[in-house]
């Protein structure tokens, strides 16, 4: 990655950066294909030690918040887990949704200790618009999507992947939550491989201020490109 990482915010002990989709958050285990890290990257653009506060999918893309010292690191790291930050996501998905639902469903840990254990998973979702495209699916004549801004009260690992799953509604691109039909049509029609989840937003005050702040990350070339295909209206979005 040659080009440095987009800076949405920052301060003397925050960052905030427009993660693309594809990229690790960390070095993992389970990712051994990866040489690069937004930690690694945005230390060496910055000339200095980052902590990631709270984390992003591999595949997920938007706004990822780095504290720049330990200390601030330990007091968002507690924001984030007493449910202070307000999160907003926005997601393509398959089929029409409605226009207001919240998702109550709990989901089993997969990782950590407790591996396996049911947790307690909300997700809050409002249409933001629907779509209907000329392109044959199955027995349909066409394919109907939506546009979903997602809030989550939790924040449970794959969450808001596994809820729209469970509703069947799953986020395009998403693997293996979501649709392999789906998701080798937008391949094969579009040439499109990457999830369609987008962080757009966080909102919360720093511990030392009094007013909060919101950062909002624009869209990236991709989920841009798939609003356009789609026929959603970009406009007023973002």
């Amino acid at each position: 990655m040659s080009a440095e990482l987009p800076i949405l915010y920052q301060s003397d002990e925050l960052v905030a950066i427009n993660k693309p989709h594809g990229l690790l958050v960390h070095r993992s285990p389970i990712a051994s294909d990866a040489s690069e890290f937004a930690v690694q990257l945005l230390r060496d653009q910055l000339g200095q030690r980052v902590y990631p506060v709270h984390r992003l999918d591999r595949k997920t893309g938007g706004v990822l918040l780095f504290a720049l010292t330990e200390s601030m690191n330990a007091l968002m790291q507690q924001q984030f887990m007493d449910g202070l930050v307000h999160k907003t996501y926005l997601a393509i998905v398959r089929g029409y949704t409605d226009d207001q639902q919240t998702i109550d469903y709990p989901l089993r840990r997969d990782d950590g200790p407790g591996l396996g254990t049911l947790q307690e998973a909300v997700t809050h979702l409002r249409t933001m618009q629907r779509t209907e495209v000329p392109i044959p699916f199955g027995k349909h004549a066409t394919s109907r999507y939506s546009l979903v801004e997602l809030t989550p009260e939790t924040g449970r690992m794959h969450q808001l992947r596994k809820h729209m799953a469970h509703i069947l509604h799953p986020i395009i691109g998403d693997r293996p939550h979501g649709c392999n039909k789906q998701n080798k049509l937008f391949l094969e029609h579009f040439a499109m491989n990457t999830m369609m989840l987008h962080a757009q937003e966080l909102c919360f005050t720093p511990p030392d201020a009094s007013e909060p702040i919101t950062i909002t990350a624009p869209f990236q070339d991709e989920f841009r490109r798939m609003m356009d295909s789609l026929t959603f209206t970009v406009d007023g979005l973002l």
